[in-house]
């Protein structure tokens, strides 16, 4: 049997099972939203911690660096959300 043959009866399979069971269809989430929303939300305040201790310590060169990693920051929470939107 070749692997074309076992991958088309596998979809067979699988689509079978989706017909039975909708909720087999979904996409399945590893991680729970809330622990993912946790996660990032210390991440982003040991990182803002940090850009605090940069701006001290470098100066406006830390600034500098501090409102570019802002920016793209914010510029990537505005694309997600933009393309979350549009998916719906």
């Amino acid at each position: 049997m070749s692997t074309r043959d076992t991958r088309r009866q596998f979809e067979e399979i699988v689509g079978k099972l989706a017909a039975e069971d909708p909720s087999l269809a979904r996409p399945v989430r590893m991680v729970p939203k809330r622990v993912m929303l946790s996660v990032l939300a210390v991440v982003g305040a040991l990182v803002w911690a940090g850009l605090s201790v940069l701006m001290v310590v470098w100066g406006a060169v830390g600034v500098a660096i501090t409102c570019v990693t802002v920016a793209v920051a914010v510029g990537l929470g505005l694309y997600r959300r933009r393309r979350l939107s549009s998916n719906r």
